[in-house]
């Protein structure tokens, strides 16, 4: 049970609203934005009985979450969001230790490469080599789920189309938050969102995508048969609930599971407020018990790639 002192979503999503979406813009540099997400996540809590340590996976650095008395054999790798331009397991630290605790799973933070200093297909290639790299220590398929928030989403969805396409096994599921699925979306102009500006996305997207095929950036137009199960969560008030909206409903229509919760009140990636807000932390750890769940028992299960 959590005893600290809890912050109000109306005071929380006001915080969101005056200390990150004014960053959030086309014209603050790139270095600025990351060290002031790097600034405003480092006091938010981080889950207990959950040890965290540094490492390598798939070539790059990154943060292995151990909860205590979990499942020594669910594997979990998460892809941080920020716009494939910020981010890093730092800023995600909460989140990812809360899923970590909720699911029982380990969860491993990828440190991929960024734009616009290492465009599209850098950070893919980063996530499917993490992917395999998870394999060869001995984590199977059927008990490792690929996670990720924002552009974390994207890369989630895209690694799972990747893998499925190349005939290697899949994870046994997805976890998407808040996932920015279209790249070269219009998005409306409101204040509604407490995050994100689309003149902030499209210069993300710009500098990711770059002279990337538009086709090759645009995974909610691909053939989504045969991934696994998903499980999707929204807030109700961000510019991306379309995003996730056209996702569930092209899955299903191709046989595949979803279950898309739509959190009500909540903003942009509100998960990673874990700890300090009642609402985030009750919706990562619905998650990771969604999760769990997925990995639960399945060793005899066949997998399909």
């Amino acid at each position: 049970m959590n005893r600290r002192p809890q912050v109000p979503v109306r005071i929380m999503r006001a915080g969101v609203r005056g200390l990150l979406r004014p960053v959030l813009g086309p014209r603050v540099p790139v270095g600025v934005q990351r060290r002031w997400m790097t600034l405003v996540t480092a006091h938010t809590p981080l889950a207990e009985d959950v040890t965290i340590r540094p490492g390598r996976l798939g070539r790059r650095p990154a943060e292995t979450h151990v909860p205590d008395g979990g499942d020594p054999g669910a594997a979990i790798l998460y892809l941080h969001g920020g716009g494939f331009t910020t981010g890093s397991p730092a800023t995600h630290r909460a989140l990812a230790g809360h899923l970590a605790a909720a699911s029982g799973a380990t969860v491993h933070v990828l440190d991929y490469r960024l734009a616009p200093e290492h465009p599209y297909p850098a950070a893919l290639e980063d996530v499917l080599a993490a992917y395999w790299e998870l394999l060869d220590r001995g984590a199977t398929p059927a008990r490792t789920a690929v996670a990720g928030d924002s552009a974390g989403g994207w890369l989630a969805l895209t690694a799972a189309l990747w893998l499925r396409d190349s005939g290697d096994p899949a994870p046994a599921a997805l976890g998407l938050i808040s996932p920015w699925l279209d790249l070269a979306g219009t998005w409306p102009a409101d204040r509604t969102d407490a995050m994100l500006r689309p003149s902030w996305l499209r210069r993300c997207a710009r500098d990711f995508g770059r002279d990337a095929d538009p086709a090759e950036l645009a995974p909610l137009e691909a053939d989504l048969a045969g991934l696994p199960p998903i499980t999707m969560h929204v807030g109700s008030e961000e510019i991306l609930l379309d995003d996730a909206v056209r996702l569930a409903h092209r899955a299903r229509a191709a046989g595949v599971p979803v279950d898309l919760r739509r959190l009500d009140g909540l903003w942009h990636v509100a998960h990673a407020s874990a700890g300090l807000v009642t609402a985030s932390t009750a919706a990562v750890t619905s998650l990771g018990a969604s999760l769990g769940a997925h990995l639960a028992d399945r060793e005899d299960r066949p997998v399909t790639g």
